[in-house]
């Protein structure tokens, strides 16, 4: 082989990377030896090999590095004359073994770096569904809040009435306070202050129009506020103990609280 030929057919590349066979290999180096211009075309190659190595290579665990040094060190055997025998089959520059090595540490590290990945990955979906909780709760929020503002602005409204349910001997620990708006014919109930009930009974709230009781609603025991019938020419306002649903007419026995308008 001449210089051209082992230019252009790639013999110095597969030397390079130990790829030739021991005779071909042993033919190489001979010829390097005695062509000066050859050899440091080579050489040139050998550097570029190294520096794409480095610029390529990525830092590993540290784990990674001592690992691949225990498992070389254990798989060396030793002769009884406490020598390493070593078997020659080609000749591999010392930098290029640098680079050889960089790139074992790389493939050993692979498996890490992808490890890595997954667990990214899955920290990635928990931090969505995290984000999605918090958007619904955050959706939550904001319609208590346009709730709790107009509740604010119907009680506060200059036409509104306030009036305060206390409640009698049957239920002296009750209260309830009713908001009632004659102009927008509307009557806003705040039941909170009133006695829990088993569920066999519910509150009910009545109207008095003349002696006569008309019905304004059940009232809800688990809402802040509730919107209840307004009657026309209501004289006072009444509420009293019924059976679970409600009733048709009122439990006069069972009047816990009333207030006149």
């Amino acid at each position: 082989m001449d210089r051209n030929t082992i230019k252009d057919t790639g013999v110095l590349e597969q030397y390079l990377l130990g790829e030739l066979s021991e005779k071909d290999a042993i033919a190489v180096e001979q010829i390097l030896n005695e062509d000066q211009e050859l050899q440091t075309y080579f050489n040139k190659m050998e550097d570029d090999m190294e520096q794409m190595a480095f610029e390529n290579a990525i830092a590993p665990p540290t784990h990674i590095k001592s690992d691949l040094l225990n498992s070389i060190k254990n798989s060396e055997t030793v002769s009884e004359e406490g020598v390493i025998p070593i078997q020659k089959k080609k000749k591999i520059s010392y930098r290029f073994a640098i680079a050889a090595s960089l790139a074992a540490l790389f493939l050993a590290s692979s498996g890490w770096f992808y490890n890595e990945w997954k667990n990214t990955k899955a920290t990635i979906v928990t931090l969505q569904k995290e984000t999605t909780n918090l958007q619904d709760r955050l959706v939550t929020i904001e319609g208590d809040l346009k709730e709790t503002d107009k509740w604010y602005q119907a009680i506060n409204n200059p036409k509104v009435i306030q009036l305060v349910l206390n409640g009698n001997d049957k239920s002296p620990t009750s209260t309830a306070i009713a908001y009632v708006n004659h102009q927008n014919k509307e009557v806003i109930l705040n039941p909170q202050g009133l006695s829990k009930l088993d569920n066999t009974k519910t509150y009910q709230m009545w109207a008095d129009v003349d002696g006569e009781m008309i019905d304004m609603g059940v009232i809800a025991q688990d809402q802040e506020m509730m919107i209840m019938k307004y009657i026309e020419n209501a004289e006072s306002l009444n509420i009293t103990i019924e059976p679970a649903g409600g009733n048709d007419h009122p439990t006069v026995e069972q009047l816990i609280s009333n207030v006149y308008l």
